[in-house]
């Protein structure tokens, strides 16, 4: 069983920033795409960033291009997800997500809330 340790979620007001980490086995963390996703209350889970193994190639989704970084931290085996200029539908469960050509694995989900 693939275990990842998510933190960094929490309440902020709009505009304001966060930082998700998830820290991933070794094994896992060298050599898979790792991502963030979210899951909005009522909505289906979206993808929001990635970053491939190498960390050469990041993709956004739209909606956060220009505010989120994803980023690796190889030292610690940990993906980040810096969050800047918050909005409120920003809110959701952030999940750590790991994937390859057969497999993919999640976080527990970190809850993000952005409210004034």
């Amino acid at each position: 069983q693939v275990q990842f340790v998510e933190s960094g979620g929490g309440s902020v007001q709009p505009g304001g920033s966060l930082r998700l980490s998830c820290a991933a086995p070794k094994n896992i963390f060298n050599i898979y795409v790792m991502g963030w996703y979210r899951q909005a209350p009522g909505k289906q889970r979206e993808l929001v960033a990635t970053i491939t193994s190498s960390g050469d190639r990041a993709n956004y989704t739209d909606s956060v291009k220009g505010r989120f970084t994803i980023s690796r931290g190889n030292a610690k085996n940990t993906v980040y997800l810096q969050m800047n200029s918050l909005k409120p539908e920003d809110t959701a469960v952030y999940y750590c997500n790991a994937k390859d050509n057969r497999f993919q694995y999640w976080g527990q989900g970190t809850q993000v809330t952005v409210s004034s």
